[in-house]
C-alpha cells in the first residue's frame, strides 16, 4: 500500500502523446528556472505553470503539488547521470583499468556538475523530496554499469570487482558534495577532478597488484636452555 508521502509525489499520469511530453518537459524546465531565480521556498505550481506557459490545471494533470515537482527535476538529474554512466561503461569496456578510471570520474563529474548553480539548487532540494532514496537507486544501477566494465578489463583485479566499484563511488559522491558545498564549485572542479583520478587511480593499482605473502606471526616454539648451575631449567621464549 502507498504511503502518504508517495502519493504526494508521485506523478498524477505519464505523458503518452508528443504534445503531453513537450508540455511536461516545458513544465520541469521551467520548474528549474524558477527555482534558480527565486529559491525552493518561494516557488510556487502557479509561478512554474506561468514560465512554462501552460495553465495550472494542465500542470495539476501531471504533478499534483510543488513536491512532486521538485522530485521529478531531481529524478531527471540523477536518470541523466546514470545514463552518462552506462554510456562511458560501454565505451570502456575492454580497456586499461587506469583508463576506466579517468572516463569514469570525468564522465561523472561533468554529468553531476554540468550547471554549477543548478546542481546546487538541487542539492538543496534534496532532502526536502525524498532524494537520498533516488540517489541510492541510481548507484545500485550505476555500480552494475561499474562491475561489468572493470570485469571486462584485460588486467585482473586482486579484490571483488564490487568492493572496488563501490569504494569508488564513494570517492566521486564525497568530492561531488565537497564541490557542490564549496563557495565557488567551477573553481574548485578542475583541481578537485585530477586529485580524485590520483587517488582512485593509486587504488586501482594497489587493486590489480600481486599479492605477496605475508611473514607467519606463528609463536615460535619455546627454546628451553639448561642452566649451567644447578638442576633447575631457565625457559626462554622468543617473542617475532
Amino acid at each position: 500500500m502507498a504511503t502518504r508521502t508517495n502519493i504526494a509525489l508521485s506523478p498524477r499520469k505519464l505523458p503518452i502523446q508528443d504534445r503531453s511530453v513537450a508540455s511536461v518537459d516545458a513544465i520541469l524546465e521551467a520548474t528549474i528556472q524558477v527555482l534558480l531565480q527565486v529559491g525552493k521556498e518561494r516557488l510556487t505550481t502557479t509561478r512554474v505553470a506561468a514560465r512554462a506557459g501552460v495553465s495550472v490545471g494542465t500542470l495539476y494533470q501531471y504533478f499534483p503539488n510543488k513536491s512532486a515537482l521538485l522530485q521529478a527535476v531531481l529524478r531527471r538529474h540523477f536518470d541523466g547521470i546514470s545514463d552518462a554512466m552506462e554510456l562511458v561503461c560501454k565505451q570502456q569496456k575492454g580497456e586499461p583499468l587506469r583508463s576506466m578510471v579517468t572516463a569514469l570520474i570525468t564522465t561523472f563529474l561533468q554529468a553531476k556538475l554540468r550547471d554549477g548553480k543548478t546542481s546546487v539548487a538541487f542539492y538543496s532540494v534534496s532532502s526536502d523530496v525524498d532524494g537520498q532514496k533516488i540517489a541510492q537507486q541510481i548507484g545500485s544501477r550505476i555500480n552494475k554499469f561499474i562491475v561489468r566494465m572493470l570485469s571486462s578489463s584485460s588486467e585482473s583485479l586482486t579484490t571483488d570487482p564490487q568492493l572496488v566499484a563501490s569504494l569508488i563511488q564513494g570517492m566521486m559522491s564525497g568530492v561531488s558534495r565537497r564541490i557542490l558545498e564549496s563557495d565557488a564549485p567551477e573553481k574548485q572542479l578542475e583541481a578537485l577532478r585530477s586529485e580524485l583520478i590520483v587517488m582512485a587511480s593509486t587504488y586501482i593499482d594497489v587493486c590489480t597488484a600481486p599479492l605477496k605473502p605475508t611473514r607467519s606471526r606463528i609463536p615460535a616454539v619455546p627454546k628451553h636452555t639448561p642452566r649451567k648451575a644447578g638442576n633447575a631449567v631457565h625457559e626462554s621464549v622468543t617473542i617475532h
